[in-house]
C-alpha cells in the first residue's frame, strides 16, 4: 500500500472550547445523583449532630460546632471509607491534643512554643496507617494552644468529645442511610471500554480499505484516550469493592466482584493489543523511514481480520454465549489462515510486513477472550 511521510493531521479545540468542556464536565460530575445523595446525608449528619451537641456533659455543651464538624469528616462515598476516615481523624486529633497538652509544660504559648508544636506536629504526620488523621494533629495541637487560652483541659475535652459525637452520628447515618453501591458504574464502564475497543479495531480495519493515507484518522489518535480508560475502569471497579465492604446493602445486591476484577484485567491486557496495533499502523502509514508495509494483496483480509476481532468484543455485550463463542471461532480461523499466508511468504523470500505484527496482536487478544469465556 502506498504511504506518506506527513503525520496525521490534528486540529484541536480552541482553548475556550477545552475550558467549556472542561467547566461542563465537572458541572455534570457534581451533580451526579451519588454526589448528590452524599451532600444530602452530609447535611442531615451534620443537622443531626448539631441539634445533639447541645446536650453534651460539662463543657463540652460549649463547643458545638465541633459537632457537625465531626459529621462532615466522617462522610464519605461508602461505609468502610467513612468508619476509616473517622477513627483516623479521631485518632490524629488524640495526638495532637497529647502533643499540645505535653508542650503545655513550657508555659503560654509562645511564637516560639507555637512553631514547636507546629514542627513535631508535621513530624508526627507522617507516622504510618494514621491516613486522613494525620492532617489534623498540627490543627489540633494549634487549636489547644490557641483557642483552649487558659482552660486547655475543658477545650480539649470538649473538642473531642463533639468530633467523636460527630464522626459516630456520620458514620451511622452513611450506614443506614441508603449506603451506597457502584456496581453498576463498574459494569457499564467495563461495557464501555470493551466497545470502545472493538470500536478501535473496526475503525482501523476500514482505513485498511481505504486508499492511503486514509481519510478518517481519528483512530490514530486514541492510544492514549483508551489507555485512559483502562485506567477509569480499574478505578470504578476498585470504587465498586469498596463499596459493598460493611455495607449491609450488599446481600440484598449480590454480585461477583472477583468477576469483574478478572474483566479489568483481560481488557487491560487487550487495551495493550490494540495500542500496539493502533502504533504499528500509524508507524506504516506517517512514520519516516519505517521498513514495513502492508502490502496490498494483505490490506483488505488484514482489514476483515481486525474487524471480525472487533466483532467478537462486542458480541460479550449483546450476543447469546453461543453466537459469541460462533463469532470467537470464526474470527480465530480468519486470524491464523492469513497468519499462514503471510509466513509461507515470508519464508519464500517475501519483504518484511507488518501485517505478522499485527496478526501476532489478534491472536492475543482472541486468546484472552477464550481464556474468560472458559473461565466463566
Amino acid at each position: 500500500m502506498t504511504t506518506t511521510d506527513e503525520a496525521p493531521h490534528t486540529d484541536g479545540p480552541s482553548l475556550p472550547r477545552r475550558a467549556w468542556r472542561l467547566v461542563a464536565g465537572n458541572v455534570r460530575s457534581a451533580v451526579l445523583w451519588p454526589r448528590l445523595q452524599l451532600a444530602m446525608k452530609a447535611g442531615l449528619a451534620a443537622g443531626i449532630a448539631f441539634a445533639i451537641a447541645p446536650f453534651m456533659p460539662g463543657s463540652a455543651a460549649d463547643y458545638p460546632y465541633y459537632a457537625p464538624l465531626g459529621a462532615l469528616v466522617a462522610m464519605y462515598e461508602n461505609v468502610a471509607g467513612s468508619m476509616r476516615q473517622g477513627v483516623q481523624t479521631l485518632v490524629g486529633l488524640a495526638i495532637g491534643v497529647g502533643l499540645a497538652f505535653v508542650l503545655f509544660i513550657l508555659g503560654s504559648p509562645t511564637p516560639l512554643t507555637v512553631g514547636v508544636v507546629m514542627a513535631f506536629g508535621v513530624v508526627l504526620a507522617g507516622l504510618p496507617k494514621l491516613g486522613s488523621g494525620r492532617d489534623w494533629i498540627p490543627t489540633a495541637a494549634l487549636l489547644v494552644l490557641l483557642v483552649g487560652g487558659h482552660n486547655p483541659d475543658q477545650f480539649s475535652f470538649g473538642y473531642l468529645l463533639q468530633m467523636g459525637v460527630g464522626v459516630t452520628v456520620g458514620i451511622v447515618v452513611n450506614l443506614l442511610v441508603f449506603p451506597p453501591l457502584h456496581f453498576r458504574a463498574a459494569e457499564l464502564s467495563i461495557a464501555e471500554l470493551r466497545l470502545a475497543l472493538a470500536q478501535q479495531l473496526w475503525d482501523m480495519g476500514k482505513a485498511l480499505k481505504e486508499s492511503w493515507p486514509p481519510e478518517h484518522e481519528a483512530w490514530s489518535e486514541r492510544s492514549g484516550a483508551l489507555e485512559a480508560s483502562a485506567r477509569s475502569v480499574r478505578l470504578a471497579v476498585e470504587k465498586a469493592d469498596a463499596s459493598r465492604q460493611a455495607n449491609p446493602r450488599r446481600r440484598l445486591h449480590p454480585r461477583d466482584i472477583g468477576q469483574d476484577y478478572r474483566n479489568l484485567r483481560d481488557l487491560e491486557r487487550i487495551t495493550f493489543h490494540v495500542q500496539d496495533v493502533t502504533q504499528v499502523l500509524s508507524d506504516v502509514i506517517w512514520a519516516k523511514d519505517n521498513p514495513f508495509v502492508v502490502p496490498d494483496e494483505y490490506a483488505a483480509p488484514l482489514a476483515d481480520a481486525m474487524s471480525a476481532v472487533g466483532d467478537v468484543l462486542s458480541s460479550v455485550e449483546d450476543e447469546t454465549p453461543e453466537r459469541q463463542a460462533e463469532l470467537s471461532e470464526a474470527a480465530d480461523a480468519t486470524v491464523k489462515e492469513l497468519t499462514a499466508r503471510v509466513g509461507a511468504e515470508e519464508a519464500a523470500g517475501g519483504a518484511p510486513s507488518a501485517v505478522e505484527s499485527i496478526l501476532l496482536s489478534l491472536h492475543r487478544m482472541l486468546r484472552v477472550v477464550k481464556t474468560s469465556a472458559d473461565s466463566t
